[in-house]
């Protein structure tokens, strides 16, 4: 009898543990739940244009659906498939659930009952993929993360993939951490590579299936600013390094991204220093060089010499397209209101900023040959020609819109030429502005993440998409006296509740073949996509490093014909074939007989 109490005490206790096994896990739970329902809760966000809707997915005692049909009309043939998958775990309840007729209006609760055990890492053992389809609905997908002990189990977050989310493998590195990751729609990890090197500020897979990521070097004391790399690297598709390239001194650093050429060179961002005596001759405040020297930014273009290192064929400095109003007697005096394509060196806080360009992103344009610039510190985008030597990048004339290396065009914020005031400033803190690409909707058009840091009385972010005022030949329009267009964007995604999108660092967005646009929350860890009528068909949450950050900078989507990818693809579309048929054996009893299935790979 004792011996029975003793039993019950101790499944009692470990019950218990289960559900409180890790403070620090379930913490981040809580949080990684309130956001991650945040994302998925339609409702907060948009109106689901799929009539069925899953209002709720809880734990417990098994997995509880509670679904509901919110058209007019009633939904028929609705079949529920599940499919545990990792070790020690599988569902009790039928592998398949019918609904003859779900009324409009009418409301269905589901209990999935599961039995395994599986406590610790999720993202690659324990999940319950749950499958819906029905008459005239689209196909929904939730893939649940979960610890299970016995029937009892504790969701960790759910992942979305429904039928509209574009296919392909979703390429991300965690911030402050060695690995690379590339997932597929599901959430599952089909690759991943791993560095020396934590802060992978950008990744990007080439079409001979190399990566090529940023890292961080070392510990650079003269350029202590966010976003501090020093270091690219590219690997191979087994994993091995083949390249580096360092770039970072007491006089330099890289930071933020890069962006890929088509010719193979690699453009980069870097700060480079400048002291008090050279500020004040070009024109600075000195009451606004409070570290005593100035980060101004600029691009170089690598050609990657393999195995290490690289040439430094063409470079683009802000310094050299200053202009000042505050002392005659120095460089670069000039109007600001009457020279937008150039950068006011006083532009900025009060006190300034040491990063006083705070350069986060880069892309290219083949067709114009232009460079793409965010320039955070003055919440604008900017374009430049990439068509100019590096002398001609110096000046102000000359390259394929006699211009130089003076501003081509730029937009979010006017009051940085004395055009506007607040209220015409749009861009607050931007993130990650891409053209794009063609065959895209929109193509040729541009979409920045607008992280909304520093936006007045309110605090959310927003996802813009705008067309420049540009004609078939790459010039822009600016009329006399004005600022440069567009006045709106002609897209714009927000989440309903303003506040349950925001992600005051970081972040990015790309716009996809099938015309939705993915989303990274970078500063929550949250990716999700979206169609053009701003529905969320695609989730995911990043789990990784840690439950400390599991913070990323931007992601990218590459179809399943990718070339770096095609070949690989096959080889998975092949294994997984196998392991349908053989799963389909086993569950038909072709191969044993009444066999109870505890495995599923």
């Amino acid at each position: 009898m004792v011996l029975n109490l003793y039993k019950k005490i101790l499944i009692l206790a470990f019950i218990i543990l289960f559900f409180s096994s890790n403070v620090v896990l379930s913490a981040k739970t809580l949080i990684l739940q309130k956001n991650q329902y945040e994302i998925i809760d339609i409702d907060k966000l948009k109106i689901e244009s799929n009539q069925l809707k899953i209002n709720e997915i809880k734990d417990g005692l098994g997995i509880t659906l509670f679904l509901s049909n919110n058209c007019d009309n009633s939904i028929y043939n609705i079949k529920i498939e599940s499919e545990a998958i990792g070790r020690f775990i599988d569902i009790k309840s039928p592998n398949l659930i019918e609904i003859s007729e779900l009324e409009a209006g009418e409301s269905k609760k589901i209990r999935l009952k599961v039995f395994g055990i599986g406590i610790g890492e999720p993202i690659d053992c324990y999940r319950v993929k749950i499958t819906i389809i029905g008459d005239n609905i689209k196909t929904m997908e939730r893939i649940i993360l979960l610890n299970i002990f016995g029937p009892f189990v504790k969701i960790i977050t759910v992942f979305v993939n429904d039928e509209d989310s574009f296919e392909g493998y979703t390429l991300f590195s965690p911030e402050y951490y060695i690995t690379t990751y590339l997932i597929n729609n599901s959430g599952e990890i089909v690759k991943k590579w791993k560095s020396d090197y934590i802060q992978s500020a950008e990744c990007r897979l080439l079409e001979n299936g190399n990566l090529i990521r940023s890292s961080f070097a070392r510990i650079n004391p003269y350029f202590p600013g966010g976003g501090m790399t020093g270091r690219v690297e590219m690997f191979n598709w087994d994993g091995d390094l083949i390249w580096v390239f360092e770039y970072t001194s007491n006089q330099y650093c890289l930071n933020h991204g890069f962006e890929l050429l088509p010719n193979g060179n690699i453009l980069m961002i870097a700060w480079e220093v400048k002291t008090y005596y050279e500020a004040i001759e070009a024109g600075r405040n000195p009451f606004t060089i409070p570290a005593g020297v100035l980060w101004p930014c600029y691009i170089i273009e690598i050609e990657p010499t393999l195995p290490e290192g690289g040439n430094i064929i063409w470079e683009w400095h802000v310094w050299d397209h200053l202009i000042q109003d505050y002392d005659s007697s120095k460089n670069n005096y000039g109007n600001v209101r009457n020279h937008p394509e150039l950068i006011d060196i006083n532009f900025g806080l009060p006190m300034g900023y040491i990063d006083m360009n705070h350069i986060n992103s880069l892309d290219y344009n083949k067709e114009f040959d232009q460079i793409l610039i965010s320039a955070h510190t003055q919440n604008e985008i900017w374009i430049i020609d990439h068509n100019t030597t590096t002398e001609e990048a110096a000046g102000h004339s000359g390259g394929r819109y006699g211009k130089g290396g003076d501003l081509l065009y730029r937009w979010g914020n006017p009051q940085t030429y004395r055009a506007g005031t607040l209220k015409d400033q749009i861009l607050f803190g931007q993130h990650d502005a891409r053209w794009i690409e063609l065959g895209c909707p929109g193509e040729g058009h541009i979409t920045v993440f607008n992280n909304g840091l520093g936006r007045p009385n309110s605090s959310y972010s927003s996802v813009l998409e705008i067309v420049p005022p540009v004609d078939v030949d790459g010039n822009y329009y600016l009329e006399p006296g004005s600022t440069y267009g567009p006045k709106e964007p002609i897209w714009n995604y927000t989440a309903e509740n303003l506040s349950d999108f925001y992600s005051p660092i970081i972040a990015g967005a790309q716009r996809l073949p099938n015309g939705n646009t993915l989303i990274c929350n970078g500063y929550s860890g949250i990716f999700f996509e979206v169609t053009i009528e701003k529905e969320i068909v695609w989730s995911y949450y990043n789990l990784y490093p840690n439950f400390v950050s599991n913070q990323v900078t931007n992601i990218n989507r590459y179809p399943l014909d990718y070339p770096g990818i095609k070949e690989f693809n096959e080889d998975m579309t092949n294994k997984n074939n196998k392991n349908t048929l053989f799963s389909n054996l086993i569950s038909h009893n072709i191969i044993f007989k009444n066999s109870f299935k505890i495995f599923n790979y």
